[in-house]
């Protein structure tokens, strides 16, 4: 029993050249994290949206986005005692994705959405933990690549993106969310 229950709990560590810095917990999220998953993301959009990225809004993400996330299984979260931080993964390919060439066949891939750090934790590591939990994750599975896409007006993320070492594609769009496009980035396992 207790195997099966820690069977979705994940450890993670960021470690630096001084030793071991943070820890934190990653794990498949619960229909009873809704409400803090919420939270987080009104956070987000809000702070975003001071920076004058318009990535969220009351269309994107929804409640019944995440509730689907995570009756599929492909919602985790980062925390113990509180959600720091959010991605989706999955092998369901959007229709907005399906035009984009992208680098590696399209049989095999893991997608990535949904990628949130509550922005009082901005800056601490948090979203370069869910990512190298998605990275780690897409190389136990075996998948041929890790593919996303960004807002073409977050800099921020692109950077942090292509820092990883994804490269960017074909821009795709989502009327409801913004005019602007969405850039399409890929990481070849």
């Amino acid at each position: 029993m207790y195997q099966k229950m820690m069977s979705n709990y994940f450890l993670l560590y960021k470690v630096s050249i001084f030793g071991l810095c943070k820890k934190s917990m990653i794990r498949k999220a619960v229909l009873s994290d809704l409400i803090s998953i919420s939270k987080l993301t009104l956070a987000c959009a809000k702070a975003m949206i001071s920076r004058g990225i318009y990535q969220w809004n009351e269309h994107y993400p929804t409640l019944e986005r995440f509730q689907k996330d995570i009756e599929l299984q492909e919602l985790y979260v980062l925390g113990e005692d509180e959600i720091k931080g959010i991605i989706a993964l999955t092998e369901i390919v959007d229709e907005e994705y399906i035009p984009v060439q992208w680098l590696t066949e399209n049989t095999n891939n893991l997608y990535v959405h949904r990628l949130a750090v509550d922005p009082k934790y901005w800056g601490q590591g948090y979203a370069q933990q869910l990512m190298d939990f998605a990275e780690n994750y897409a190389r136990k599975k075996q998948y041929a690549s890790v593919r996303l896409d960004t807002f073409s007006q977050n800099k921020r993320n692109q950077k942090f993106y292509e820092t990883r070492g994804y490269q960017r594609l074909s821009d795709i769009y989502f009327p409801k969310q913004s005019k602007d496009p969405f850039y399409c980035y890929e990481l070849v396992l």
